[in-house]
């Protein structure tokens, strides 16, 4: 059977989910291989330097650089408060003494008699890393980070904004096709993670944010209120670091779009559960979808036939159609001649054909679709 790889969205009931959690500069492993953690558990630890900020004790004395140890009261590698004095002359007869505060708290880093300068560090800052999903510790990076690998349900996204966040799993609507409404949302929603239909408007997300949700898994959202959102254009395609209470991941995409019927009934399925969530997104050379990942108790074999039975595009494989006409739209691929066609634009291009959830046929370029794996 004729068959290609697609990149694409991965909706899998069951599947080994592993995370790779690593600090951003060397420190401590806090976790060994083998252990069990949770979401929250921290697996790393570190510490981030502090600021550097330069003070000119010599030019605010009034002094040659090379003047400046005679009146400095701390010297390299003593610890400071911020307003204590740093230097300080001695005056006529003790009288008219001047000095240099420390702007900040921190450490005397150097002190320089070339440029007159006094080099502070200010303190470090502490960095966690949690594990963020419920699992087991599969590798150790040392000093780094870790792998955690957990058995769940995995559900891949098309864009979402805010970072990683957890909590229990909450559907609020009937269907897949239907809005989520501000009034479908309380106060018994805080740190749920809110699951939508079709649609979620400017005064849903607005009441999420109130209520203290973790997050929102909806369909589609309107553009214009992503910049309302965000205070800006978007740009680059690349969220994840955004301020926000509450996580925002689009099944389908931008507009009122109804969730895949798969990927709700998923959702609907983990009613209840814990799950992590991240809305971070990539749009460019080195993909990254946003995602949901419900940690689940599964037994080895029946994971692994999970795993295996991924194995690229082929007929029957489910599609979503990613250029217009179509976009947006899910089928299943019918055929996959071997042969180029040539489209609309006279390029020579390989193609399939895809028979679409309303009965529409249609013969459409690989690289308009893209595969949804389950």
């Amino acid at each position: 059977m004729a068959h290609a790889y697609t990149p694409g969205l991965r909706v899998s009931e069951k599947t080994v989910v592993r995370k790779e959690r690593r600090l951003p500069i060397k420190g401590e492993v806090v976790v060994a291989k083998g252990d069990r953690v949770t979401s929250e558990s921290i697996v790393a630890r570190t510490h981030l330097p502090g600021n550097v900020q330069l003070v000119n004790v010599a030019s605010k004395l009034g002094l040659p650089p090379e003047d400046l140890p005679s009146v400095m009261l701390k010297k390299g590698g003593d610890p400071i408060e911020k307003d204590e004095a740093l230097a300080i002359t001695q005056g006529f007869f003790g009288l008219f003494k001047s000095k240099v505060p420390s702007p900040c708290e921190g450490t005397v880093e150097s002190i320089s008699t070339v440029t007159g300068q006094v080099i502070l560090r200010e303190p470090p800052s502490p960095i966690e890393i949690d594990a963020y999903i419920d699992g087991e510790i599969v590798e150790i990076f040392p000093e780094e980070g870790v792998v955690v690998e957990t058995v769940g349900t995995f559900i891949q996204g098309i864009f979402g904004v805010g970072g990683e966040k957890t909590g229990e799993i909450a559907v609020v609507v009937d269907g897949p096709g239907q809005p989520l409404d501000a009034s479908l949302i309380t106060e018994a929603h805080k740190g749920k993670i809110i699951v939508g239909g079709s649609h979620v408007k400017w005064d849903g997300l607005q009441k999420a944010l109130e209520v203290g949700a973790a997050g929102i898994v909806v369909g589609g959202f309107d553009d214009p209120d992503l910049k309302r959102l965000l205070g800006r254009d978007l740009g680059v395609a690349i969220t994840g670091h955004e301020d926000l209470a509450t996580a925002l991941i689009l099944t389908e995409g931008f507009g009122e779009m109804a969730m895949a019927h798969g990927t709700f009934d998923l959702l609907k399925s983990r009613e209840g559960k814990k799950a992590s969530i991240n809305g971070a997104t990539q749009i460019r050379a080195g993909v990254i979808r946003p995602e949901i990942v419900v940690p689940l108790e599964a037994d080895a074999e029946s994971v692994q036939e999970a795993e295996g039975s991924i194995t690229g595009l082929e007929i029957g494989s489910l599609i979503r159609a990613i250029r217009e006409p179509h976009f947006g739209s899910l089928g299943r691929v019918t055929d996959l001649p071997n042969e180029l066609r040539q489209m609309e634009s006279e390029s020579m291009v390989r193609v399939l054909m895809v028979e679409f959830e309303d009965g529409e046929q249609a013969l459409l370029p690989r690289a308009n679709v893209e595969m949804i794996e389950g």
